[in-house]
């Protein structure tokens, strides 16, 4: 199988929001975005895959690492057209590193004590994806970069109220200990799947953290930049969607899992082409 199909067939076969937001694209930047995507995917496997033990998991990130500064035997399928991509665009070997690390962080981290620590966390399996999505992407205001920022923070915010029952599962708490004790709840309840009045107090403040980080990033996309960005802006609308819905069913994640529908994200993507072709409209009527 050739490594484009390959890219292909990993984020087929994730699912996941991002790849449908890949609909936006074409060409060339389609294909390196795919490919980016695959990167992000293989690696957060090797992080949460229960088979593997920690010192191999480490081993194997420490091969991408190596991967990303040149050629050499035996290294991941996928290396190639990723390090095309830093040749291709302004993405350097330290950005994807970032992101690596940010995986790495699962292996060993599985409680977090503050936001402090975990904004760390998500900034890199988050944020540093948007920063380097948005150079393939392609855009002209520098602003951008604090758009992809805070538009990262919102969509991990978003997955780590969606996925509390997954995660503890997995024996991970994303939630800081910190706003665990500011309601008077604990990892006890937590396990008990407690959906009392505490907990759900506990999720609307992590989700009011989230809000603002979809307000900030809402507020930062330059106005030239909104057609490059209409992929980032199709998640920002999925997951807004998701994250209100949670809210409004008062966060019963220890009985559901909460999705956003195809027809739903259809009618989501087909907003936001309308949103950004009457922007420019706008724009070119000025």
């Amino acid at each position: 199988m050739k490594t484009s199909d390959a890219a292909t067939e990993i984020t087929r076969a994730s699912k996941s929001n991002l790849a449908f937001a890949f609909i936006a694209m074409s060409g060339a930047r389609r294909r390196d975005i795919t490919t980016f995507y695959a990167f992000c995917r293989v690696i957060d496997d090797i992080a949460d895959d229960n088979l593997r033990d920690p010192e191999t998991k480490r081993r194997e990130l420490a091969r991408w690492r190596q991967s990303l500064r040149g050629e050499f035997a035996n290294e991941p399928a996928l290396a190639r057209p990723v390090r095309q991509l830093i040749l291709t665009y302004p993405i350097t070997p330290e950005m994807l590193e970032e992101i690596i690390t940010g995986v790495e962080m699962d292996v060993d981290i599985r409680r977090y004590a503050t936001w402090d620590e975990l904004r760390v966390y998500c900034h890199r399996v988050a944020s540093a994806v948007g920063l380097v999505s948005i150079e393939i992407f392609g855009y002209k205001n520098p602003q951008c970069r604090d758009y992809a920022i805070a538009l990262g923070l919102a969509l991990q915010m978003t997955n780590i109220i969606r996925d509390v029952a997954t995660d503890l599962k997995a024996d991970r708490i994303y939630l800081p200990a910190q706003d665990l004790a500011r309601f008077h709840y604990d990892e006890e309840d937590l396990r008990n799947h407690l959906g009392d009045s505490r907990f759900t107090q506990l999720m609307n403040f992590q989700a009011a953290r989230a809000e603002k980080f979809f307000a900030d990033a809402a507020r930062l996309l330059p106005p030239e930049d909104r057609r490059s960005m209409l992929p980032a802006e199709i998640m920002r609308s999925i997951y807004h969607a998701l994250l209100r819905r949670m809210k409004l069913d008062n966060f019963r994640v220890f009985e559901k899992r909460y999705r956003v529908s195809k027809l739903e994200k259809s009618g989501r993507v087909t907003a936001q082409f309308l949103t950004c072709f009457l922007n420019l409209r706008r724009q070119t009527s000025v």
